[in-house]
């Protein structure tokens, strides 16, 4: 019974500290990456998690043709600059950062409404360390105001 009661005790504690790692990781969306958007409209969602250097994770949004949007992909001072492509349904890869210098900014517009895949990945650091790095990475969307 005493066992029962740590164990349960753990995963609450387990669980608290991670509801306030993701409100942190959201409030670091919300402060630091949303202003990148900027003059692009913020689409109310903050897809944010955290990451450890070396681990990968992949976000499936749909766009549609005629609007113009911009991805920012960014991450906590801790991290190396973070990479990310950008894959259609075909597997064909739209847009990789690593051909251009690590940007954490894509301007771009799809000819035909699609789903697309945003994967990231946090490279493994340079920097000699006991542990792996760890921390927030931030996935935003924003779109043109076309009725202006």
């Amino acid at each position: 019974m005493r066992r029962t009661y740590h164990l349960i005790a753990l995963i609450f504690v387990l669980a608290l500290v991670n509801l306030d790692a993701s409100a942190q990781c959201k409030g670091f969306a919300k402060k630091i990456c949303k202003l990148e958007l900027i003059p692009y409209i913020h689409d109310g969602n903050y897809h944010a998690a955290i990451l450890t250097e070396g681990e990968e994770a992949e976000l499936y949004k749909t766009f549609y043709s005629g609007q113009s949007y911009r991805l920012v992909v960014c991450g906590s001072d801790a991290l190396p600059d973070i990479e990310f492509k950008v894959i259609d349904a075909y597997k064909n890869v739209l847009y990789d950062n690593t051909q251009h210098s690590l940007e954490r900014v894509w301007d771009f517009e799809v000819e035909a409404s699609q789903q697309l895949k945003i994967m990231v990945r946090v490279p493994t650091s340079n920097t000699q360390s006991e542990y792996p790095i760890s921390g927030c990475v931030a996935i935003m969307f924003g779109f043109k105001d076309t009725t202006k």
